[in-house]
């Protein structure tokens, strides 16, 4: 989908299920740290729009986007959380570090959602300058941040829905 002219962020509270009761960890990279609490901030705000108490909205930090999987997991392990968020931004240089970086975050958060059958949601803004990371994070096409807390929120409804028969 093109996001030329769009904000990817909009949403409809009709459309999505109430965040009410949900626990929802968040870990946020330290790196690129002006794109990564625009994030945060869409995220938080998103939650509470959709009913999520600010006391089940449980943040940590780590250095980089690299380390997001195992902190991810870590919340995992000691929050009884229903969904982890994972937010980030790499911005693609004049080497391969882009690659490997994006590739291993995506991977190691799809290996947890499965070992650990809850939502591992990766959140990580992969732009190739800082200009279309700022137009992600808040600016003309939107907040990935919103977007990870609706995509959060859906499955943790679904899992539930599923869960009832």
């Amino acid at each position: 989908m093109s996001s030329l002219h769009k904000n990817l962020s909009d949403y409809n509270l009709s459309n999505v299920p109430s965040a009410a009761g949900m626990r929802i960890a968040v870990v946020v990279s330290e790196w690129n740290t002006e794109i990564t609490e625009a994030l945060f901030t869409g995220l938080r705000d998103c939650l509470l729009d959709l009913g999520c108490s600010p006391s089940d909205i449980l943040r940590k930090n780590v250095p980089g986007s690299f380390e997001l999987p195992l902190g991810a997991q870590w919340m995992a392990e000691t929050q009884e959380a229903d969904a982890v968020v994972c937010l980030g931004c790499v911005i693609q240089g004049e080497t391969r570090h882009f690659d490997f970086i994006c590739s291993s975050v995506a991977d190691g958060l799809m290996n947890l959602g499965i070992k650990f059958s809850i939502p591992f949601i990766f959140g990580v803004l992969t732009p190739n300058t800082m200009e279309q990371a700022t137009d992600r994070a808040g600016g003309k096409h939107g907040n990935k941040g919103i977007e990870a807390a609706i995509t959060a929120v859906k499955m943790i409804a679904l899992r539930r829905e599923l869960k009832k028969g």
